[in-house]
């Protein structure tokens, strides 16, 4: 699933008073010394695909400086949350943050982060639920969630005398999977642990043209592939990508009925914001000639995953689609541009922003599936019909 959203939007900041649980023996902290430090948690969201809403509702985060460590382990610190607290993570878009609240704990390195959630049983509204669009509440299958936590891997320093800021990076449509014909849907999170350096900085700002802004657009921050940072443009067409690592990225601009547009070379620092477009200056995808191209298939297990990527003529690769996968079935479906995708490169307070096709690119995708570290690809060519897929893993 990286977490915020500031920029615009209204922050929805309730920092909680919370309790530390545990810590390790030995007099605790660095060698023994007691020395301690302080973890401070938020959470944010990446856009929701067909939902009106993705509730979960968080009892406590737990943080171990093991990756292996059980709950019988001493050594655990938890932020506690009272009472628990029910977020729609679709709120948390476009910078917008959620604080989870702070603990004071053992000075050192923590690689273990659990979000625990409560437990559905028979209240209503759900405790954990998703809203589809058209479609009544229905409760959130959270295996695991309630007993032991979402188990995810970190890389928390915690210094002695400092305070670590973290943010929890979930992504619900990629984390909300359908059940076949059940009408159900399990959680089957995805979460990314970014480091909160600076409000100064880490933020990626922009303007996508008023006419995509209610299509279902999609802007995202990807390096070699892999989206960083994603949210959807609000209704003025504005976007705010935070918070962001420090580094050079590619900004993937996709919608409904238009090519995809790509602008290389944004640049992120820690003391300033970058600004990529401007409510005058907005990037407006070209209008497609044609419809997508459906590509479908199936995929063995179905806990695997399936993206489209596309290369763009002496590169970069970029992350096109990301397609949901049945949680009994193993089906997919992605929606392809046949045309050309348009690239610009960035440059700094721009007079006009000058996207050119790369004819070599069009149509031209390669479907990757993963599961368990294991990846698959098939090339394909969107120009035409392409029967199913199929992938299977041992």
């Amino acid at each position: 699933m990286n977490i915020l959203r500031l920029g615009s939007a209204l922050a929805l900041s309730v920092l909680i008073a919370l309790a530390s649980c545990g810590g390790g023996g030995g007099g605790g902290g660095i060698g023994g010394t007691g020395a301690q430090g302080t973890l401070r948690l938020a959470v944010t969201d990446a856009p929701s695909c067909g939902y009106d809403a993705v509730n979960i509702t968080i009892e406590k985060v737990r943080v171990h400086q093991r990756i292996d460590a059980v709950d019988s382990d001493a050594g655990w610190s938890d932020i506690v949350l009272s009472p628990a607290r029910r977020i729609d993570l679709l709120t948390l878009s476009n910078g917008v943050l959620q604080e989870l609240g702070q603990t004071v704990l053992p000075a050192g390195k923590y690689t273990q982060l659990r979000l625990v959630l409560a437990a559905n049983g028979t209240a209503m509204p759900p405790p954990n639920s998703v809203i589809p669009t058209g479609a009544a509440e229905t409760a959130l299958t959270t295996p695991s969630a309630q007993q032991s936590g979402i188990k995810l891997n970190a890389d928390i320093d915690v210094a002695s005398g400092q305070v670590a800021d973290f943010v929890l990076d979930f992504d619900a449509c990629k984390s909300v999977v359908k059940r076949g014909n059940s009408g159900q849907y399990n959680l089957k999170p995805v979460i990314n642990v970014i480091p909160r350096l600076s409000d100064a900085g880490m933020r990626v700002v922009g303007y996508v043209d008023v006419s995509i802004a209610g299509s279902a657009a999609l802007v995202s921050l990807q390096r070699n592939g892999v989206p960083v940072k994603s949210t959807s443009p609000d209704a003025s067409g504005q976007f705010v990508l935070y918070p962001v690592p420090a580094g050079t990225y590619d900004l993937v601009v996709t919608s409904s009925g238009h090519v995809t547009a790509v602008m290389t070379g944004i640049p992120v620092v820690l003391t300033g914001y970058t600004y990529v477009s401007s409510s005058a200056v907005a990037i407006a995808p070209p209008a497609a000639a044609s419809a997508p191209r459906a590509v479908t298939g199936t995929v063995t297990p179905p806990t695997a995953t399936v993206r489209a990527l596309q290369t763009l003529t002496g590169g970069p690769t970029i992350e096109t689609a990301w397609a949901p996968v049945d949680a009994l079935t193993g089906a997919f479906a992605l929606s392809l541009p046949i045309q050309a995708p348009v690239r610009a490169v960035y440059a700094a307070n721009p007079a006009a922003l000058v996207f050119a096709p790369d004819a070599g690119a069009a149509g031209k995708y390669t479907v990757e599936a993963a599961s368990a570290g294991a990846l698959k690809t098939l090339p394909i060519d969107a120009g035409s019909a392409v029967p199913p897929l199929s992938f299977s893993f041992p």
